[in-house]
């Protein structure tokens, strides 16, 4: 037996106050705030999901808004950046715009593309790539309009501690292809026309410590229950220790820490972010699972206020 992922289902960080965070993701990016619930873990936290229009795997970037928590270390064992891809022609509009915000950037070029290279307001190291593959983005908000927005995730670099087990894992468990090598970095493609690139750095470059600024896990998309798993088996198979299926709501989830200290994730496709709320009004109002609806008005009096703003 073997598997195949297509690619990332969702790319979840910790961040600092929620206004800030709203303001930089929607009012910024432009991207589509699809979500609003809690950590299922830690009801007291937010769960805010961005996306686009639709809310679909391989566009969905996710937070836990933790004020005034220390601030982390990017470093091995984590996600260090994270992609997002635009149409051809869109990059002269991002220059632009972060530069109307004063975000500052830099330029790049790697295995033959064109990077912008920045860092949202709580020190997340981002990136924006122009690609011809994935669908327009159809969510309109301020300035960004479909032709330049974000179509989701161009991919991710992820920092190991031992580079060589995660290498092993990206091509031989997760079933990527190893596309190419430059410099320090090794270059893996999914069978998915989003989220499906991985730069994995050769070398590591010291221990990565969990905080404010920090990816907490990458998720890769399983295509329904059944394939979750199939997936569970298979990792487990290849001496992962990987835990039980977990309700999210919004999809299933099943956690493993590869040998390289990167925490994964395989979440499922189905069954999205419209079950529980319509398509036009997703994500304009806090939703919560079944087993805190009880306490709604007090998980709501604990819980930082912020709107959903353009900026422009």
């Amino acid at each position: 037996m073997s598997k195949k992922t297509m690619g990332i289902h969702h790319i979840t960080a910790i961040v600092g106050h929620p206004q800030e965070n709203v303001d930089f993701y929607a009012g910024v990016l432009g991207l589509r705030l699809v979500k609003q619930t809690v950590n299922f873990d830690d009801p007291g936290t937010y769960h805010l999901y961005f996306g686009n229009s639709g809310g679909k795997p391989g566009t969905i970037m996710t937070f836990f808004p933790w004020a005034g928590a220390r601030k982390g270390v990017i470093g091995d064992g984590q996600v260090g950046v994270t992609s997002f891809v635009v149409s051809k022609g869109a990059m002269e509009f991002w220059e632009k715009r972060l530069e109307k915000f004063n975000v500052p950037f830099t330029k790049m070029e790697r295995f033959g593309e064109q990077y912008l290279e920045f860092d949202d307001p709580h020190g997340l190291h981002l990136e924006i790539v122009e690609r011809v593959e994935g669908e327009i983005n159809t969510w309109t908000f301020g300035e960004v309009t479909p032709d330049v927005s974000i179509k989701g995730f161009g991919g991710a670099t992820l920092l190991s501690t031992r580079p060589n087990k995660t290498a092993e894992l990206l091509e031989n468990v997760m079933g990527l292809e190893l596309v190419g090598k430059e410099g320090d970095l090794a270059r893996y493609r999914s069978t998915a026309d989003i989220g499906n690139i991985i730069d994995l750095k050769l070398t590591p470059i010291g221990r990565g410590q969990i905080g404010v600024g920090t990816v907490h896990h990458i998720a890769w998309r399983a295509i329904d229950d059944q394939d979750q798993l199939d997936w569970q088996k298979y990792v487990d198979s290849k001496g992962y220790d990987v835990t039980p299926v977990q309700d999210r709501n919004y999809f299933n989830a099943i956690y493993f820490r590869e040998h390289g200290e990167i925490l994964f994730e395989i979440a499922t496709d189905p069954p999205g972010f419209a079950h529980d709320e319509s398509h036009e009004t997703m994500g304009e109002k806090l939703m919560l699972p079944e087993r805190y609806k009880q306490n709604k008005e007090q998980i709501e009096r604990g819980l930082l206020p912020f709107e959903v703003r353009e900026i422009d």
